[in-house]
């Protein structure tokens, strides 16, 4: 896909690796529509972008479906097309399953901590997909849909509610890679390692060093590495269905 005046939707685009891929995306000559919670909290990611890009923000919380719906609706009018979806929004609530010490239970994970999980990174990408293939179909679109996973989809510790969630969001591409290419839509996954966003830049020093030192390339990944891997999938017009990891060689 040449990505110069397609439409594409980046969900989580306030900040980290959804402003990155805006930003990229507008140098390819592509028009935006960026979703977050809080439309007001992606002006300085609008602001970043091309300045002759077309963009728009939105606000809606993906895990509504009412409120999906209506975004991509409202997407498809205010454009008149729909090109592509990077489901990228996401947020964690790291616990452990069980926690003892000495014989004495001290916390479980919460069926908050699990459903809220569960709700934004995996229904969330669900109902966007949805929608999008949706509105794409109508559309005539041959689009393209590529969902953010990580590495920590092979399990994590700490992270029962996230690696859950991450596992799955491949799964859905998987599947529908098998179902959309009837109607000429791709899908793909990118699975980022540690990655040096703006949560990570807060971490104290010696917390960075120790993650850094299990990376073979000694390095964290930058949010335009993670952006350019999103922009091959839609680039590329024979991957369908597969997941890049960009880690490192951190996952071998």
């Amino acid at each position: 896909m040449d990505l110069k005046n397609k439409t594409i939707v980046i969900t989580g685009a306030a900040r980290g690796l959804g402003a990155a891929m805006a930003n990229r995306f507008s140098t390819q000559g592509a028009k935006l529509a960026l979703v977050d919670l809080d439309a007001d909290s992606m002006a300085d990611t609008a602001a970043a972008c091309n300045a002759a890009a077309e963009v728009k923000t939105y606000g809606a919380n993906v895990a509504n479906e009412e409120q999906v719906t209506a975004l991509f609706e409202q997407i498809s009018s205010d454009f008149g097309s729909l090109d592509g979806l990077v489901n990228n929004a996401g947020i964690t609530r790291d616990a452990l399953l069980i926690k003892y010490k000495d014989g004495e239970l001290l916390s479980k994970m919460t069926l908050e901590q699990w459903q809220s999980v569960i709700d934004v990174n995996l229904t969330g990408v669900f109902l966007c997909g949805r929608e999008a293939a949706a509105q794409m179909v109508e559309l005539g679109s041959k689009g393209v849909i590529v969902n953010i996973s990580s590495i920590s989809r092979a399990g994590n510790m700490g992270q029962t509610n996230y690696s859950a969630t991450k596992a799955g969001v491949h799964a859905l591409t998987v599947t529908w890679a098998k179902e959309l290419a009837r109607y000429g839509i791709r899908t793909g996954s990118v699975a980022p390692g540690f990655i040096n966003t703006e949560m990570v830049a807060g971490m104290k020093p010696e917390a960075r060093e120790k993650l850094t030192s299990v990376i073979p390339l000694k390095r964290m990944g930058e949010p335009d590495e993670i952006a350019a891997a999103v922009e091959f999938i839609f680039q590329n017009d024979y991957i369908s269905g597969r997941l890049i990891e960009v880690d490192g060689a951190l996952r071998l």
